[in-house]
């Protein structure tokens, strides 16, 4: 088995960005889902689920480090790091809330021009963030923006599966993924408890339950008109009224992860 792709979304609910390799920590891949839209009266965290023009953002890093966000018909735009205590904005995602920095108002202006919306930009610094949730990892286990944990895996052989019952294919960019490994049989990753990839132990700690968000084309926004892929994955991954694909991991230590390295079950 080996990890054949690598993705990481630097703005929450904005597109992938596919790399070949990555520096990897606490908080899962450098620079994944630090970043994150919401609504500028309340702090509520957006996403593609009611947005889906959220899909058409593109974002980067440049050589400094600055975040680079490029759309459709906007000029793009640097956005510097704010610091770590410089104008805290509370905010909300699911049932967490946390005062993190605000991004500026040339980004909140450029994002609320894209979305049609009042919006802000905002950031999570690594003393800013949150601790998983309970009975899941370990107490020092923390992620930045995303639903829940630092990192997403899913087997290509799980993907190839659910193809061949839905009989076409479904992008894995659907399902949001930090790491693919392929190599292993479909679903193998719901019986994986610690792995090793490259030189570095990955700690499994709950399957991902997955939403709506899993039927938007991430090309084109669109959503599938028949429901795919959730109506086929509710027929054989539903459990307990969750629907189930993919596994969350958190990292031991810290170190680079490259595409094409070894995936050992410990």
């Amino acid at each position: 088995m080996f990890l054949s792709e690598l993705y990481r979304y630097p703005v929450k609910s904005g597109r992938a960005q596919s790399l070949q390799a990555s520096p990897v920590g606490q908080l899962g891949l450098l620079g994944d889902r630090r970043w994150m839209v919401v609504e500028a009266d309340n702090g509520r965290f957006l996403t593609q689920r009611a947005w889906p023009q959220l899909g058409q953002l593109r974002a980067s890093y440049d050589a400094a480090g600055q975040l680079l966000l490029e759309a459709p018909g906007q000029a793009p735009l640097r956005v510097p790091v704010p610091l770590a205590d410089d104008d805290l904005r509370g905010v909300t995602l699911w049932r967490d809330t946390l005062r993190v920095p605000d991004a500026g108002d040339a980004a909140a202006l450029w994002l609320s021009a894209l979305l049609g919306k009042d919006v802000r930009l905002v950031y999570c610094p690594e003393q800013r963030a949150r601790y998983l949730p309970n009975g899941y990892g370990l107490n020092s286990d923390r992620a930045a923006f995303p639903d829940g944990f630092p990192l997403l895996l899913i087997g290509q052989g799980s993907l190839d599966e659910l193809n061949r019952r839905i009989g076409r294919p479904m992008e894995m960019l659907r399902f949001r993924p930090n790491l693919v490994v392929q190599g292993a049989e479909p679903f193998a990753e719901d019986g994986w408890k610690r792995i090793r990839i490259g030189a570095l132990e990955f700690r499994v700690l709950k399957p991902s339950v997955r939403c709506i968000f899993t039927t938007i084309d991430p090309l084109t926004g669109e959503r599938s008109a028949d429901r795919e892929p959730m109506t086929t994955l509710k027929t054989f991954r539903e459990k307990e009224g969750d629907v189930l694909f993919g596994q969350n991991l958190a990292v031991d230590g810290s170190g680079v992860l490259e595409v094409g390295m070894e995936v050992e079950v410990l």
